[in-house]
């Protein structure tokens, strides 16, 4: 039997207002900055080249932007699974201005009013996981921080809330593959020109 050579693209998407503040951007539908826009662009040269079984993109604005201009937008497949973690309460906070009302507060361990459970997130992540390995050849996801942080840490067999571990630049590219027939990552947080 041959081992698996699948591969997961984790592609997050270029910089916004609201990332360069480190604002908490879950569901708000923000455009990306003119360097995002540049970022992105840059993406595509990091791909060039490369074909994906699939292709599947948040619905988000700064999620399609991105894939578009990386030129992938065409055939991309847009799934709500990919969405943002919905942050409640704490749409548009940042870390800092929540601590000041809740020292100690990270998104990772707290409940969030309004928002989405970390489960909740993490099956999504499951979700897009499954549908992939149903895909011959490797396949791009284009989406946001959090979702790809958690699923990387679901792919590897972790709790969602591993994906604290996992820092991830914009417009950065991330691979999760395999190493005979365990799933591994085998890079993580790239940019462009950074041998992806």
């Amino acid at each position: 039997m041959s081992e698996p050579r699948q591969e997961l693209w984790l592609i997050r998407h270029g910089e916004t207002e609201w990332s360069t503040a480190k604002r908490h951007t879950g569901r708000t539908d923000i455009a990306l900055t003119q360097a995002g826009e540049r970022q992105a662009a840059a993406l595509g040269q990091s791909l060039v080249g490369r074909r994906f079984g699939l292709v599947l993109c948040s619905p988000l604005r700064r999620a399609r932007e991105t894939c578009r201009l990386a030129g992938y937008g065409p055939g991309a497949e847009v799934t709500d699974d990919l969405l943002e973690w919905d942050y409640g309460v704490y749409e548009g906070r940042t870390t800092q201005e929540i601590r000041s009302e809740q020292p100690g507060w990270s998104i990772w361990t707290t409940s969030v009013p309004k928002g989405e459970s970390i489960e909740q997130v993490g099956h999504r992540a499951q979700r897009v996981i499954q549908r992939a390995l149903t895909v011959g050849g490797d396949v791009a996801l284009f989406a946001h921080a959090h979702i790809l942080r958690i699923l990387a840490a679901c792919w590897l067999g972790l709790a969602p809330d591993a994906g604290r571990l996992f820092v991830l630049r914009t417009a950065s590219i991330s691979v999760l593959g395999f190493e005979h027939d365990r799933r591994v990552m085998t890079r993580w947080n790239l940019l462009h020109g950074e041998g992806t």
